[in-house]
């Protein structure tokens, strides 16, 4: 994946947004990229998820939402974004002791209305048990990229449930998330509904306990994923289609060109 020549206007993140993360696992970015930029990012979008929308039934996430995975392999505007110097840099402020970061994946992600044959909850979860990395510091940026009211599917958090470690997978059984596999979790405090606006975003660990509620809205949910994690992470060799077949060697570093190090300003 090459450096587009398009430039995205990221802001940098606040003394407060990182103390935000560090303590509650995420951080809510007002107003991240410029809405311009995010304007021309939901037209392409559109187009992308009009050509594609039928393939988004085929697993338990598929019931929760639709992906579009590396669009930023397809796109250049997408590719500007993920790969944005000012984006790594505010990933590296948020995460602990880490310098550098790769790339990991790029989503377009779609919520169609729960009414018919919509999209339902995503249930609460973890990021980082299926992963193939020896390390957790990893985290997602999530970009409304139209304006999306809580009730639309914004995401919520168990807010500290990051310093819990891995607690295991979702998305494996029916009826089976982080809550009926841990109920203690609903001792920690959830997030409040929260409203986002286009460019607005959240940036979560990949430890966070987090879900969505359905989508209660007449028009579909539309959001732009990247995450990133420690560029000095090793492979584990855990089964993970992304990984699997690419060639990397355990206890190495993920030295792909399907993971780039993004460069800081």
């Amino acid at each position: 994946m090459g450096l587009s020549v398009l430039r995205a206007p990221v802001r940098e993140v606040t003394e407060q947004e990182i103390a935000d993360f560090r303590a509650n696992g995420w951080a809510r970015l007002p107003g991240l990229v410029a809405p311009e930029f995010v304007a021309d990012l939901k037209e392409r979008a559109l187009e992308r998820l009009a050509e594609r929308r039928e393939r988004f039934r085929n697993s338990f996430v598929d019931q929760a939402f639709g992906q579009d995975r590396d669009i930023a392999r397809h796109d250049e505007a997408y590719a500007a974004l993920a790969l944005s110097p000012q984006l790594a840099h505010n990933v590296t402020r948020l995460l602990v002791g880490v310098d550098a970061v790769r790339l990991q994946v790029t989503n377009l992600l779609i919520k169609e209305p729960a009414n018919g044959d919509g999209h339902g909850a995503t249930v609460f979860h973890q990021d980082f048990p299926w992963m193939p990395m020896d390390r957790s510091a990893m985290l997602t940026v999530w970009l409304a990229l139209a304006d999306i009211p809580a009730d639309m599917g914004a995401l919520r958090f168990y807010n500290g449930s990051h310093l819990y470690g891995s607690l295991g997978r979702s998305f494996v059984r029916e009826d089976d998330d982080a809550l009926s596999q841990h109920p203690w979790l609903e001792t920690l405090e959830l997030s409040e509904p929260i409203d986002l606006e286009a460019g607005d975003a959240t940036m979560h660990s990949s430890l966070v306990i987090h879900g969505a509620p359905a989508n209660r809205r007449d028009s579909p949910r539309l959001s732009f994923t990247a995450t990133y994690f420690d560029a000095n992470a090793l492979y584990t060799g855990a089964a993970y289609g992304q990984t699997d077949g690419l060639g990397l060697e355990v206890n190495k570093p993920f030295d792909h060109p399907m993971f780039p190090v993004v460069p800081r300003p």
